[in-house]
């Protein structure tokens, strides 16, 4: 069975809810990715911000990305999988919350990587594929 710490992109990194908006899309930069989980002090999983998180709700709105923090952008219910997880499970999961990118964690509640769309693209079939897009999208 192909599980989630199979399809993952390993290495996935937190940002402290304390951290400026400048300095993720810092790290953004140097990762190369375009999102990044949020962990609160005691580091728990608190939301996710995105590139996009930090155009559309800081920059545009006119705000400070040196003065705006991840924990202030951080909303909702985070969601994760298990490492464990099939890809049935990992479909239900950013397909019923219509998410784009999932964080992995492990058995001892540690992240250790993050899915993708991309990954999702390299592992699945085009049947599967394409109703995780319809879903996503919809």
């Amino acid at each position: 069975m192909t599980t989630a710490a199979d399809i993952m992109t390993p290495g996935a990194q937190w940002i402290p809810v304390t951290e400026t908006l400048d300095r993720a899309a810092q790290l953004m930069r140097e990762l190369n990715v375009g999102a990044l989980p949020v962990s609160d002090t005691n580091e728990r999983m608190c939301g996710i911000l995105t590139d996009r998180d930090i155009v559309v709700k800081c920059i545009a709105a006119g705000h400070d990305p040196s003065q705006v923090t991840a924990g202030d952008l951080a909303q909702g219910t985070p969601r994760w999988i298990s490492s464990e997880s099939g890809v049935d499970e990992i479909l239900d999961e950013m397909g019923g919350h219509q998410i784009r990118r999932l964080p992995v964690i492990d058995e001892n509640k540690r992240l250790v990587g993050m899915i993708s769309e991309a990954d999702l693209a390299r592992e699945l079939g085009d049947d599967q594929l394409a109703d995780f897009v319809a879903r996503v999208y919809a």
